[in-house]
């Protein structure tokens, strides 16, 4: 953790990169695992997308009530 602040503070486009390359492996990771668990089902191509910003929306809220 204090390697990313330290980044952020130091070099500041260097970490905005870094954030959203992981946040962009992180998504694609989450749409991966949500395909391989709808894939037998035979549900649409847009279902595991579906799955995952509700599940993000969920956790959101949960966090927001805290």
């Amino acid at each position: 953790m204090d390697f990313m602040r330290r980044l952020q503070s130091e070099s500041p486009i260097l970490f905005l990169v870094v954030l959203f390359v992981g946040i962009f492996l992180a998504f694609q990771l989450l749409i991966f695992v949500a395909e391989l668990v709808l894939g037998p089902f035979g549900l649409p191509g847009w279902a595991p997308l579906a799955l995952v910003l509700v599940g993000l929306v969920v956790v959101a809220r949960r966090q927001n009530q805290r």
